[in-house]
C-alpha cells in the first residue's frame, strides 16, 4: 500500500504540469498593427459584443436650457422630449477606444418639469440626474513596438435623465 506522501506526488506534478503548459496559452495576447485594429476591433464589436443604435445627437456648443416652451407646443415623441427631466445626446470621443465615438446623454435641466395650472414650469423641489448603463468598449493598449491588443472595458455612459426628489440638508 502507497502512503499519502507517495500518493499526492504524482497528482502536483501533474497539476504542476498542466498549469505551465495551459497558463501560457490562457494568458497570450494576440497583437495587431494600426492598420488591422480597426478591422479586427469592428468584426469584435458586431459579433462579439452588443451595441446600441446611434441615437441622434445636439451640437456640443449649443446652450443647454430647459426646454419649457417644448410643453407648451405639439405632443412630442420622442421620451427624451416628453420626459418631466428632459435630456438631449453629444457625442463624446476617445480615440483610445472602439467604438471612438459614442452619444451620450445630457440633462436638459436641473429641477424637474411639473405643471402649475396646465403650465409647465421647472421646479428644484426635484433633480435631473443622469441614468447611468454600463458600456463594454474595447481600448487600444500597447503591446510590442507600433502593435497593440484590444481588452474589453466597461464603463458608464449617462443613456437618459431621470427625476428623483431633491437631496434635503438638515441642519
Amino acid at each position: 500500500m502507497r502512503s499519502s506522501k507517495e500518493a499526492k506526488k504524482p497528482r502536483v506534478f501533474t497539476i504542476l504540469y498542466i498549469w505551465l503548459f495551459f497558463v501560457p496559452v490562457w494568458t497570450c495576447k494576440v497583437c495587431y498593427d494600426e492598420d488591422e485594429l480597426n478591422a479586427v476591433a469592428e468584426k469584435k464589436l458586431s459579433h462579439h459584443y452588443l451595441q446600441y443604435p446611434t441615437m441622434k445627437t445636439a451640437p456640443r456648443a449649443s446652450p443647454v436650457t430647459c426646454p419649457l416652451q417644448q410643453f407648451k407646443e405639439d405632443p412630442l415623441e420622442p421620451h427624451k422630449d416628453r420626459s418631466l427631466s428632459p435630456w438631449r445626446y453629444v457625442l463624446k470621443t476617445n480615440v483610445d477606444y472602439y467604438p471612438s465615438t459614442y452619444a451620450e446623454a445630457e440633462c436638459l435641466c436641473q429641477g424637474c418639469i411639473v405643471f402649475k395650472n396646465l403650465d409647465p414650469v421647472e421646479t428644484h423641489d426635484f433633480n435631473s440626474v443622469p441614468v447611468i448603463q454600463s458600456k463594454l468598449f474595447l481600448k487600444k493598449e500597447p503591446c510590442g513596438e507600433k502593435k497593440y491588443h484590444l481588452k474589453p472595458v466597461s464603463i458608464p455612459v449617462a443613456v437618459g435623465c431621470t427625476c428623483v426628489r431633491a437631496v434635503a440638508s438638515y441642519s
